[in-house]
């Protein structure tokens, strides 16, 4: 059985990762092959210098990514076939030989570091290389690295609870640990959707109450006829980073907040930020959240029942490179290597997604003006340098949103 998980393992690791750079490189070949033309849609709505901005924008994110992907997966053969886990808890184990709670936390907390390190340099160089070179970006150096520290620390204190749970049940908790440990799991997923507008956000954005009366009473009437009940309207400095543009609800219950980027309201005039906002309330009347998170807790209530089997399994350690079995190093491989078995699910997932986009579109037109997210939507694709001919088959195995020209083809369907 290990030969087995390490054949199919490696096969997998390989297939996936020359996937992610064939349709990597088809999605930069076919955005540069429609370059010089806009699409008949946007002609006369965005600008060939504004199209070929996207295109070049878009193809030099993709090659980015190409890269990483080669990176994360030499990483991940390294860390697991090449042993260096195993490497990683012998240091751990002579340090802390009798407290394995401890010992498997520092192991976990290690790998994770090492994995986020290979990620640094990739989001450093989009940051300050690819969105500088387009204007995007509005960052300094001292913020990235403030940022870095600060999700840092939050991560450690949201983080070291739950994970010391994880490890507490599995060690004590009997058999069925997996259960508790996935009911401790989905608490802990409700608290933080509760109290991260308030709590954790503020962290990295300034949020202030939306001033402008007449659009927030303008706002505050569509809420209503939605029956949608919130915390507030809010402007987050998005500016203070980037130049993208963006709307969204954030929080939980009662802790729902409206919150709007303010390069977003700069961009944007009243009827164009109303119809935004209408297809927003599309996914909250849809249940879209509430879906998603069910969805979210039965995958991870599947994931841990497997996990409560293979964690008995020896062959699942041996056949990923780990010769010392324990409770901790099994969730670590678990990790690490599900994202693998799971790469060719993305699809299902992304189309999942673009449904409830048209959802929330046809909502909104239905309660907004559709021309207006039209033009609301054309702004922000030509503003954030979204390309408007994604390669089909990427954007169908990526893209969670519908691709520009059919997305606005439905909605001018609702204004005839």
């Amino acid at each position: 059985m290990a030969f087995t998980l390490t054949t199919t393992f490696v096969t997998l690791l390989i297939a996936t990762t020359l996937i992610r750079i064939w349709l990597g490189l088809r999605h930069v070949a076919h955005v540069q092959h429609h370059r010089g033309h806009v699409p008949t849609a946007f002609d006369g709505n965005i600008s060939l210098e504004a199209h070929q901005k996207a295109a070049d924008y878009t193809s030099d994110k993709t090659k980015l990514v190409i890269i990483e992907a080669a990176a994360q997966a030499l990483l991940l053969a390294l860390l697991t076939l090449g042993g260096g886990l195993q490497w990683i808890d012998d240091i751990w184990r002579n340090v802390l030989p009798n407290h394995e709670i401890m010992r498997g936390a520092l192991v976990i907390c290690s790998a994770m570091i090492v994995s986020g390190l290979i990620d640094l340099p990739f989001e450093y160089y989009k940051t300050f290389v690819v969105d500088e070179q387009f204007g995007f970006n509005k960052m300094t150096r001292a913020m990235f690295f403030s940022d870095l520290v600060k999700q840092s620390l939050v991560g450690i204190a949201l983080g070291a609870p739950i994970l010391f749970a994880a490890l507490w049940l599995m060690q004590s908790a009997g058999q069925y640990w997996w259960l508790y440990l996935w009911l401790v799991w989905s608490v802990f997923n409700l608290v933080m959707l509760a109290v991260y507008p308030t709590f954790i956000a503020p962290l990295f954005n300034k949020f202030s109450p939306l001033q402008d009366e007449a659009l927030k009473l303008r706002i505050e009437a569509l809420l209503t006829k939605c029956g949608f009940k919130s915390q507030g309207l809010f402007v987050m400095d998005g500016s203070s980073r980037s130049s993208h543009g963006n709307a969204y609800f954030t929080g939980f219950g009662s802790s729902k907040r409206v919150v709007f980027f303010d390069t977003l309201l700069d961009r944007l005039n009243a009827d164009e930020i109303e119809a935004v906002l209408a297809h927003e309330l599309g996914h909250f009347k849809h249940h879209h959240v509430i879906k998603r998170i069910a969805l979210l807790f039965f995958v991870s209530f599947l994931g841990l029942a497997l996990l409560g089997w293979l964690i008995n399994q020896p062959w699942f350690y041996t056949g990923l490179g780990v010769t010392e079995a324990s409770n901790y190093m099994a969730l670590i491989l678990f990790l690490m290597v599900s994202p693998v078995f799971m790469f060719l699910l993305r699809p299902i997932m992304a189309s999942y997604s673009r449904k409830n986009e048209f959802e929330a579109d046809n909502y909104a037109a239905k309660h907004a003006d559709a021309n207006q997210l039209v033009a609301a939507l054309v702004k922000l694709y030509r503003d954030n340098a979204s390309t408007l001919t994604p390669d089909p088959l990427h954007s169908a195995f990526y893209d969670s949103h519908p691709p520009a020209s059919i997305r606005i083809s439905k909605l001018t369907a609702h204004t005839n």
